[in-house]
């Protein structure tokens, strides 16, 4: 009677341990699941895409113009344009490396120098008035440099520009970005791809 029972309670707690395992990997599925569903990271934002409107975080660059205020401070008020060596000359505190540099970081580096020595606990703002302007040569009418207006598309800078020669590949341009070192093949053929300050846009000869 006794090896019965034993039997039976052995026999029991396999069958309840075989419960649990069947129990956990019902539980553990759905949470793969959810793994595999789980959304990829998103790359990298140091590269901007083609066809980007500006947003927070614009990179300044030769041929912006600032204006920059400190605040109860008018003679330090004023308009200033990043140079060809990509410095702001500032009242005071003299040459500030803006080429490169966001208009947070540009504001930040202004108070950071003027706190400096040179005004107690100081409040520096800025604000681009007009972009470095965009460059579009080729087969154009009239290459050459043009003024940057947010939202333009390369349609409307070969407007611009005149229009394209009889010889232009319509369909097909290049572009460089101004922080980029090489340019890249954009299809412009029925959509609006627009235009980042400081762009070169250079338009190819069609094969005939």
């Amino acid at each position: 009677m006794t090896a019965f029972v034993t039997f039976s309670l052995r026999r029991a707690a396999s069958l309840a341990l075989a419960l649990l395992l069947v129990l956990g990997l019902g539980l553990a599925h759905p949470a793969a699941a959810q793994e595999a569903q789980a959304p990829a990271p998103q790359g990298s934002a140091a590269s901007v895409p083609l066809g980007t409107t500006l947003a927070p975080g614009y990179v300044l660059g030769t041929g912006d113009k600032l204006r920059i205020n400190v605040f109860g401070e008018p003679k330090l008020d004023g308009e200033y344009v990043v140079s060809s060596t990509g410095i702001v000359s500032f009242p005071l505190i003299g040459n500030v490396p803006a080429s490169g540099q966001t208009v947070e970081a540009l504001q930040e580096s202004i108070r950071s120098k003027l706190a400096a020595g040179y005004l107690k606990d100081p409040r520096v703002s800025a604000e681009v008035l007009n972009y470095r302007p965009f460059y579009i040569l080729g087969e154009i009418n009239k290459p050459g440099e043009y003024p940057f207006v947010n939202g333009i598309t390369v349609q409307q800078a070969v407007a611009m520009a005149g229009g394209f020669s009889y010889r232009a590949n319509t369909k097909r341009v290049f572009i460089k970005r101004a922080l980029e070192t090489a340019e890249r093949p954009v299809q412009i053929k029925g959509k609006a791809v627009l235009l980042m300050p400081g762009d070169t846009i250079r338009v190819g000869e069609r094969f005939f």
